[in-house]
């Protein structure tokens, strides 16, 4: 059924705004996992039960065994384009982008590292592409750019033939061969992924293999998929001493017909709604409670963070989070600030790993 923890279940007793300092953590570094794990569901989960507070250690193959037939899950089917890429100065010098938009075909705004102040009408090379080049149109401030290609194709024809995976900035790599971007095209991606627009990927989701989603179909469990493009925005850190005054970052989501049929009916039958990743809890938090799910198209810049009364969601898949940011937040404005401090201290104590290629938790509102 819907989310029913109260706000003293939630922890969520907060008479003043909430720090961000309140959501800091000292992370043991070789934690931050590099390298995906052989097997996608191998990984490990943290169960935590909001009824009873209590936290178990287990394997994500564990999870339909965790979860209720009545359960309906989201996932985010958003698909991780090869976003990266290498321009090439006259003199010879590189700049590392990052395709962000495609405002109209052959114009992209992008975000543009180590090119100082270039002039409008200044043309670059692509590294791996010669023969092609953009052109600076326009500089919108912080490293961000209009460009111009000179070939009048979809930005997804281009960036498939010359850009590498986006990996967030915590991934190191030393030097991405076409090898090793072959393994992160694989794996930085689910295995349901069908929507391309997206930056950075639905980590949660990463742990989901064909089997195990035949697993849950077995148990009569239903799967609903949502759409949203997770953008640069996601990696910001959160620098404003107060977390209510952040300037949450905008993110495309759709809701297909489909979708918000299972969604209405799952609501009217009490059916426990699991979101698969904070951007699917986005999605569905974005939706005003007192309405019925449409077919939509459209943005959103909600930030969740405590004290929060959630509307839709029930219970939630994510991975661990980095400190100080959005997502973490996000967790904390579900289990509650003390309980949230109480899981990642277990989890690193336990050793799970952390980030994108890391570890699962499993949220558990079942009270």
């Amino acid at each position: 059924m819907a989310a029913t923890w109260t706000e003293a279940q939630r922890g969520q007793k907060c008479s003043k705004p909430m720090r961000t300092d309140e959501l800091d953590f000292d992370l043991p570094p070789e934690l931050i996992t590099q390298m995906p794990p052989e097997n996608r569901s191998a990984s490990r989960l943290l169960h935590y039960i909001g009824a009873s507070k209590a936290i178990h250690h287990r394997t994500f193959s564990d999870l339909p065994s965790l979860l209720r037939p009545s359960d309906i899950l989201v996932f985010n089917d958003s698909k991780v384009i090869p976003a990266r890429f290498m321009l090439k100065k006259s003199t010879g010098g590189q700049i590392e982008g990052l395709f962000l938009s495609e405002p109209t075909i052959g114009q992209w705004l992008v975000l543009l590292r180590d090119i100082g102040q270039p002039r409008t009408g200044t043309i670059l090379q692509f590294d791996s592409d010669p023969a092609l080049s953009v052109t600076i149109l326009a500089g919108h401030g912080q490293g961000e750019f209009l460009i111009q290609i000179s070939e009048s194709v979809r930005a997804i024809e281009v960036l498939n033939r010359i850009g590498r995976m986006p990996l967030p900035p915590y991934i190191k790599r030393q030097k991405q061969t076409d090898e090793r971007d072959s393994l992160d095209r694989a794996r930085y991606q689910t295995v349901y992924a069908d929507s391309p627009g997206a930056i950075a990927a639905p980590t949660a989701g990463l742990h989901f293999t064909p089997e195990l989603l035949r697993q849950l179909d077995d148990a009569g469990i239903a799967r609903v998929m949502i759409t949203l493009h997770v953008g640069a925005g996601t990696f910001k850190p959160i620098s404003v001493e107060n977390l209510a005054d952040h300037p949450m970052h905008t993110e495309r989501f759709s809701i297909t017909s489909t979708a918000a049929e299972m969604l209405n009916l799952a609501k009217a039958q009490n059916r426990r709604i699991v979101a698969v990743g904070t951007t699917s809890a986005r999605v569905l938090e974005s939706h005003p409670a007192d309405q019925a799910f449409i077919a939509t198209q459209s943005q959103t810049k909600i930030f969740i963070h405590p004290p929060y009364r959630w509307n839709h969601i029930g219970a939630l898949i994510t991975n661990f989070h980095l400190p100080r940011s959005t997502l973490i937040a996000l967790v904390a404005a579900m289990t509650g600030l003390d309980e949230q401090r109480r899981i990642y201290a277990q989890a690193i104590a336990q050793r799970y790993r952390f980030f994108s290629y890391g570890d699962a938790m499993f949220i558990d509102g079942s009270n």
